[in-house]
C-alpha cells in the first residue's frame, strides 16, 4: 500500500461544513420576515400585530407538521435527493415572499405599490389590502416550512453515514452550530438589505443563498462508498462500528415498536408533551417579536446600528450560555453520582429559572433598551439548555425504536403551543395599542402593558411545564414494551 494510501482523507468533514452552511442559510432564511416586517412591510401592507401574530402562528404549526414526514421522505427519496429537494423547496420558498407585494397589487387593481400604502389607514381597501397579503405570505411561509423542516432529518442521516458513533455527537453540535451564527448574522446583514435595496431584495438575496449551496452538494456528496474523495483509510474509520452491526440490528428487531395511538396512554408521553407545549412557543415569541419590541419600545429599528447591536448582544448571550447548558447533568452525573433522569429533571429545574429574568425586561427598560436585550439573552440561553436536557428525557424513559415517534409527537405540542402564543400576542398588541391608556398592568399601559403581560408568560412558563413534568413522572421509570 503506498504512502498517499495510507493517509486518511478527511472529506466527512468537508460535508460537516456544507451542513453548517446549511443550517446557517435555513435560519437565515426563517429570520428575514421577523427583521422587516415591522420597519418595511407593515405600513406597505397596513398590517397589524395580529396579522403577524397569524402569520408566525401558522409558520409554527405548519412546521411542527411537516417535521413528521419529513424525515420519512429523505429516506424514501435518498440523502443526496431528499437534501436537494428540500433545500431547493425552502428556498423556492423564501424568495416567493418577495413578488407578494406586486401580486397583492395586481389582485387589488392598484397601479404601483406607492398607490397601495399610501391608502387611507382603517379604510375597507387597506383591510382588503392587508387580508389578500397575509394570505400571500401564509403561502410563502407554508412552502419555507415545508423545505425546513427537511434540514435536520437529512443532516443527521449525512452524519449517520459519513461519521462513526463516537464522532456523531460533535460532528451534529458543528453543523447545528449554524443556527446560532445565522442568528448573529441575521440582524447584521438583512436589515442594511431592506432598507438599501428594498425589502423584496433581502428575502430573495437571502433566499439565493440555499440555490448556491445546492450547486455545491451535488458534486460535493455521494455516498462513503461511492465518493471518489474518501479514500480507503477514511471509508475504512467511518465504518468502524460495523463489527457490532450484526448485534445492534438483532436486538432492534427484539425491541418492539410503540404504536403512536398507544403512545398517548403512556403519563411519560404527556410529561414531554407538557414540557414542550409550554416552553417552545416561548422560544419563537422572542425570535419572531424581539425585533418589533425594540423599535417599538425604544424607538430602535432592525436597519439602525442600535437595533441592530440589541437584537446581536440578545442573540450572542444566547449562543454563549447555551453552549454550558449540557455540561451540568454530565456534572452532576460524574460528581454527585445521581441517576442521569434525576440529574437531568434538576438540570431542568435550575435552567426553568433562567426565563423568570424576563420579568424584569419591561421594568428595567424604562432606564436602557440593553437591560431587556441582556435580559431576554439569559432567557433565550435558559431555554436552549432546557430544550437540549428535554430531549434527552426521551431516551431515558422510551425504547430507542419508539423516540423518533415520541419526537414527532413533542413537536407537533410544541408546534400548537407556538401557535397559541403568536396569535394570542397578535391580538393582544393590536388591543392593548388600540386600547391605549384604557388598557393597563402592572403600572403600564396600552401596548407596553402588552408586552409586560407576554414577558410574565414567557418568565413563568417554565416552572409551570417542570411541575407537570414532575407530577406525571415523579421519578425515573421507563417505559417497557411487552
Amino acid at each position: 500500500m503506498s504512502t498517499q494510501q495510507k493517509l486518511m482523507t478527511n472529506w466527512r468533514w468537508w460535508l460537516c461544513s456544507l451542513l453548517f452552511v446549511a443550517t446557517t442559510v435555513n435560519y437565515l432564511d426563517r429570520q428575514v420576515l421577523s427583521l422587516t416586517w415591522e420597519e418595511f412591510i407593515k405600513p406597505e401592507f397596513h398590517w397589524t400585530d395580529a396579522h403577524y401574530g397569524q402569520i408566525t402562528g401558522f409558520f409554527s404549526i405548519f412546521y411542527a407538521i411537516a417535521c413528521l414526514f419529513a424525515g420519512k421522505f429523505v429516506d424514501w427519496m435518498g440523502t443526496k435527493k431528499g437534501y436537494l429537494i428540500a433545500i431547493g423547496v425552502w428556498s423556492a420558498g423564501a424568495c416567493l415572499h418577495a413578488a407578494c407585494g406586486w401580486a397583492t397589487m395586481h389582485i387589488e387593481g392598484y397601479e404601483t405599490l406607492a398607490a397601495m400604502k399610501a391608502v387611507e389607514a382603517g379604510s375597507n381597501a387597506a383591510l382588503a389590502i392587508a387580508t389578500t397579503s397575509v394570505w400571500l405570505f401564509l403561502l410563502c411561509r407554508g412552502i419555507l416550512a415545508l423545505g425546513e423542516a427537511g434540514n435536520f432529518p437529512a443532516a443527521i442521516k449525512v452524519t449517520a453515514e459519513y461519521f462513526p458513533k463516537k464522532d456523531r455527537a460533535f460532528a451534529t453540535s458543528l453543523f447545528n452550530a449554524g443556527a446560532s451564527v445565522g442568528a448573529l448574522a441575521a440582524p447584521l446583514c438583512i436589515p442594511p438589505l431592506a432598507k438599501h435595496l428594498g425589502w423584496e431584495w433581502a428575502f430573495i438575496i437571502i433566499g439565493a443563498l440555499g440555490f448556491i449551496w445546492m450547486f455545491f452538494w451535488q458534486f460535493m456528496y455521494e455516498k462513503p462508498e461511492k465518493s471518489k474523495y474518501v479514500n480507503e483509510a477514511e471509508l475504512a474509520y467511518i465504518h468502524q462500528d460495523d463489527a457490532d452491526s450484526q448485534a445492534t440490528a438483532t436486538q432492534a428487531t427484539e425491541e418492539k415498536s410503540i404504536p403512536m395511538l398507544q403512545c398517548f396512554g403512556y403519563k411519560q408521553t404527556w410529561a414531554f408533551i407538557a414540557g414542550k407545549f409550554f416552553t417552545d412557543g416561548v422560544w419563537w415569541f422572542f425570535l419572531f417579536w424581539a425585533p418589533s419590541y425594540f423599535q417599538n419600545q425604544f424607538d430602535a429599528p432592525a436597519s439602525s446600528l442600535l437595533g441592530q447591536g440589541l437584537i446581536f448582544t440578545l442573540y450572542a448571550i444566547v449562543t454563549v450560555l447555551s453552549i454550558f447548558g449540557g455540561y451540568l447533568p454530565k456534572l452532576f452525573v460524574e460528581k454527585r453520582g445521581m441517576e442521569p433522569y434525576a440529574e437531568r429533571m434538576l438540570s431542568m429545574l435550575l435552567f426553568a429559572f433562567f426565563p423568570l429574568v424576563a420579568l424584569l425586561a419591561q421594568p428595567l427598560g424604562q432606564f436602557s433598551p440593553w437591560f431587556p436585550a441582556v435580559l431576554i439573552g439569559l432567557a433565550g440561553a435558559g431555554h436552549q439548555a432546557w430544550s437540549a436536557n428535554l430531549f434527552s428525557t426521551i431516551g431515558d424513559m422510551f425504547p430507542k425504536s419508539t423516540v423518533a415517534t415520541i419526537t414527532g409527537i413533542g413537536a407537533m405540542a410544541g408546534g400548537i403551543g407556538s401557535m397559541l402564543i403568536q396569535m394570542c400576542a397578535g391580538n393582544l398588541f393590536t388591543y392593548a395599542e388600540n386600547a391605549g391608556a384604557a388598557f393597563s398592568f402592572l403600572g403600564f399601559e396600552g401596548k407596553p402593558a402588552g408586552y409586560f403581560i407576554m414577558f410574565c408568560f414567557c418568565g413563568l412558563a417554565y416552572l409551570i411545564a417542570w411541575s407537570l413534568m414532575k407530577a406525571l413522572v415523579p421519578k425515573y421509570k421507563p417505559v417497557i414494551t411487552k
